[in-house]
């Protein structure tokens, strides 16, 4: 039995935020292979626009695929409203203020473990896991965040916003294993799900081109790029394109 579960769980029944990707559904596989009852919740956070591929669609059809696989049963809630008002209104203002939002850190204070958890909790779970590489810990009777297995994927500082009352109801099954271990779990699903590519974009948004979604909502306003002695070096097109430090695409 992994770490994760060990005096920290006291009822039979654990809530897998299942995102249709590699490492929610070996959470779930891990837990059901511990002896644990597995429900799968899936969560929508992006109400496509007419006309538009709906990438939470094909995410909802693997994470279906990979819950038929474990035999579990799998529900869906739709935060969508809450993730415009509460994650991307403010990802543009920072934009528009030419600062560089972090929206999954976003996502996961206002929507993950708030909107989500609260949900868990009102269906009357204790707990949620959910695909992070992070490690919880009990020292002097209070819960610590700490660097998992795989320090590659170490997922901790996405989940500085976690408080003593949310680590109280999470579980990170994959506190202790590798990427690689995951993914060759993943393959014997037989549904192809490890060849699925992470998601590197905004979160739950899904794969959309960002500069495309971006210029939908903030005017570009192209410039120069010019050095310390104010000599042209050449041209951006729009600040809120770029980060600080960037090299790829100018």
């Amino acid at each position: 039995m992994n770490e994760f579960n060990i005096d920290r769980i006291v009822k039979k029944t654990v809530v897998v935020g299942m995102s249709g990707g590699v490492d929610s559904s070996v959470s779930a596989y891990l837990l059901k292979k511990d002896g644990y009852d597995v429900i799968g919740l899936f969560m929508q956070n992006w109400q496509s626009e007419p006309g538009e591929v709906c990438t939470s669609e094909i995410d909802f059809k693997d994470a279906s695929l990979v819950c038929d696989k474990l035999d579990i049963p799998l529900h869906r809630a739709n935060f969508s409203q809450e993730y415009w008002d509460n994650v991307f209104e403010e990802f543009l203002r920072e934009h528009k203020n030419g600062r560089t939002p972090n929206p999954d850190i976003l996502c996961n204070r206002e929507i993950k473990f708030h909107y989500f958890l609260n949900h868990v909790l009102s269906l009357g779970y204790d707990k949620l896991a959910t695909g992070h590489y992070a490690k919880i810990k009990i020292k002097n009777d209070k819960y610590t965040l700490n660097i998992p297995k795989d320090k590659i994927k170490d997922q901790t500082y996405f989940l500085y916003v976690i408080n003593q009352y949310i680590m109280n109801h999470l579980v990170f099954p994959l506190n202790d294993i590798s990427k690689s271990d995951v993914k060759g779990i993943a393959k014997s699903f037989d549904i192809k799900l490890f060849e699925k590519k992470e998601s590197m974009g905004i979160c739950f948004i899904g794969k959309k081109n960002y500069t495309n979604l971006i210029s939908n909502y903030i005017t570009n306003i192209p410039g120069k790029i010019v050095d310390d002695d104010n000599k042209v070096l050449g041209k951006h097109n729009g600040l809120f394109y770029y980060t600080i430090g960037q090299r790829k695409g100018i």
